[in-house]
């Protein structure tokens, strides 16, 4: 894979990665504790960390390839006009909250540095777990406006056909 689509699929990469982390630890972890008898103790922060790195990343992802869960049997009820108004009114309120949520999780991560607190068994600080919240939130609305460009592009490619 060349670097250009690498870094296109970042998000993809570092949500896979985590998914991989996650049930490998997992897995681990069960095997450590059913058969061996010795749990590891550090099991379940890694599993939180990589639990939301992944559905933060993941989320911008499934913004890029269209994959979030939607539910159009009502807005296909409706004429094409309003169907298109009501995706474009979607579509904001989408920004909206993901822009809140990164503006929140810098927030939380400016606190985190202040306060300078790291988890109990692997001292990682907080700020670094918490990262994920304004750079999925980020990355998720940058995918989800360039997902709207695309289907506004391809829109009008079809009303001109």
């Amino acid at each position: 894979m060349d670097k250009r689509k690498l870094l296109g699929n970042l998000d993809l990469v570092i949500a896979v990665v985590s998914l991989v982390i996650l049930i490998v630890v997992t897995f681990g972890g069960v095997i450590m504790r059913y058969f061996i008898n010795a749990p590891l103790v550090w099991a379940e922060e890694v599993q939180l960390w990589t639990f939301l790195w992944m559905t933060f990343f993941g989320g911008g992802a499934a913004f890029r390839y269209g994959s979030h869960v939607a539910v159009e049997m009502v807005v296909d009820l409706f004429p094409k006009k309003i169907q298109k108004i009501i995706e474009f009114v979607d579509f904001l309120i989408v920004v909206c909250v993901l822009g809140y949520l990164c503006w929140l999780g810098g927030d939380i991560i400016k606190l985190m540095l202040k306060i300078g607190k790291s988890t109990s068994i692997l001292h990682v600080p907080f700020w670094f777990i918490n990262a994920v919240l304004p750079l999925g939130s980020a990355l998720m609305v940058v995918s989800a406006v360039s997902s709207h460009i695309h289907n506004l592009n391809k829109t009008k490619e079809g009303e001109q056909a």
